[in-house]
């Protein structure tokens, strides 16, 4: 790394940042009189730290280049070994998720499909390549990566989109492969996980111009552990009547564990929300005004219909307190171990909800149903997750004869509106109200 890179990073880590913070605090406190909706609770206050921490994170990429290695990572792949090496991350998903909340997932997916790519391809791919052919962002800029790494747990899309960066970018790619756990996960399995990671450390260390140090990856484990930890706690304050959150608030205040895993200020953040939540566990204050029905949700977010439909259900008295896919980033944390890093981090990156059969995910939402005191379940059937959204029908029958909970199936994507109706979505909707009023 050269020495100019890395004296404009520092300065804008330690000045410029600071100043940017200090301006969006003055834009926020401009905006601070606008009133929340009627049927929602006040908000939560640390918010403003949240859009502080991520705000920081999207500016200093933009000098990380040259300064420090750069990968661009999947959602799933085991950054902690990552994290060892000092590199700068950024996640195309969370930036997708972005870009989908602020409704510019039609025109950025419009530029990858005029060089070719298909509409039924994932939006979040199809947003990446947009922006990496236009260079069109809403933060600004995105880094020139020198690494991508994925892992295959989550979905084959990624594999696939990562060879179009990877040849994009004139850069390597690295895989961790994970077999899909069908019945439980074999001893052959894990060595093989294990192997991988053995293998990626000298690439790694080639890549980053950094050596491997074991001490610094087991306080980076126990850093991300301690925070997936406390993530879980926050989901679990939502077991209260009234819940002080919603999920469509933890469909955002999931972006640190996301994005800034095993690193501070990911832990100090969720410490900070979960002791916010617990005072208001005890005043008794809900994230809606009328909390009737308490919903579950089921697969990603529609990032473009948050807000909307934030206010619809509250204004029915109905709160989602649950859903299977915040859930996931603490599902497995319990696997994580210093004591025996590697084996343990193939445990739980290669147990994640959708690298599980059926049954498992089954369990998990007959689990979150009866811990949640759920009312009614509301399934996201994402065209642009198929591997989320396949043998959703079957779930929703199965929960319906062992639980008689009423449920829903919405058809849309999670950022590009053009494949969600409205007139369809309401429709079903109005009918799931009236079951759900009726008692199931």
């Amino acid at each position: 790394m050269s020495i100019a890179p890395e004296i404009r990073y520092r300065f804008m880590k330690d000045i410029g940042a600071p100043l940017v913070m200090g301006m969006a605090g003055l834009k926020g406190k401009r905006k601070a009189a606008i009133k929340r909706d009627v049927p929602l609770g006040p908000p939560l206050k640390c918010s403003k730290r949240l859009k502080e921490i991520m705000t920081r994170h999207y500016f200093l990429s933009r000098y990380a280049e040259g300064a420090r290695p750069v990968a661009w990572v999947t959602s799933g792949a085991p950054v902690e070994l990552l994290r060892a090496f000092d590199f700068y991350t950024v996640y195309p998903e969370n930036h997708g998720a972005l870009c989908g909340a602020q409704k510019l997932g039609p025109e950025l997916c419009s530029i990858a499909e005029g060089h070719g790519y298909n509409q039924d391809l994932c939006s979040y791919a199809r947003i990446d390549i947009g922006v990496c052919l236009s260079g069109k962002t809403p933060v600004g800029r995105l880094p020139r990566p020198d690494i991508l790494f994925a892992s295959n747990n989550i979905c084959q899309t990624v594999m696939y989109w990562y060879r179009v960066l990877a040849h994009h970018w004139k850069i390597p790619l690295m895989v961790f492969d994970t077999p899909f756990n069908f019945v439980s996960l074999d001893r052959s399995a894990i060595t093989y996980m294990v192997r991988q990671f053995e293998e990626m450390i000298p690439e790694l260390e080639r890549i980053s111009g950094r050596k491997f140090s074991e001490k610094k990856f087991k306080e980076v484990l126990r850093l991300g552990k301690s925070s997936a930890m406390a993530w879980g706690e926050v989901l679990a304050t939502m077991k209260t009547v009234p819940s002080p959150m919603t999920i469509f608030d933890a469909f955002v205040h999931l972006a640190p564990i996301v994005s800034l895993r095993g690193l501070p200020v990911t832990l100090e953040y969720y410490n900070v929300l979960l002791s916010e939540l617990k005072d208001r566990v005890s005043k008794g204050i809900g994230a809606i005004v009328n909390e009737r029905k308490r919903l579950m949700w089921d697969n990603i977010a529609i990032w473009y219909k948050i807000r909307d439909f934030s206010r619809l259900f509250a204004e029915r008295g109905m709160n989602f307190v649950t859903a299977t896919y915040t859930n996931a980033w603490a599902e497995t944390i319990s696997y994580m171990d210093e004591r025996n890093p590697m084996e343990s981090l193939a445990k739980a990156y290669s147990l994640v909800i959708l690298n599980n059969n059926l049954d498992h995910r089954l369990k998990l939402m007959e689990r979150l149903i009866k811990e949640y005191q759920v009312d009614g379940l509301v399934i996201h059937s994402a065209r642009s997750c198929k591997p989320y959204s396949v043998g959703q029908y079957d779930l929703k029958r199965l929960l319906m004869e062992r639980l008689a909970v009423p449920s829903v199936v919405i058809e849309a994507d999670i950022t590009d509106f053009r494949a969600y109706s409205e007139e369809q979505t309401t429709t079903r909707l109005e009918a799931f109200f009236e079951n759900i009023e009726d008692g199931g």
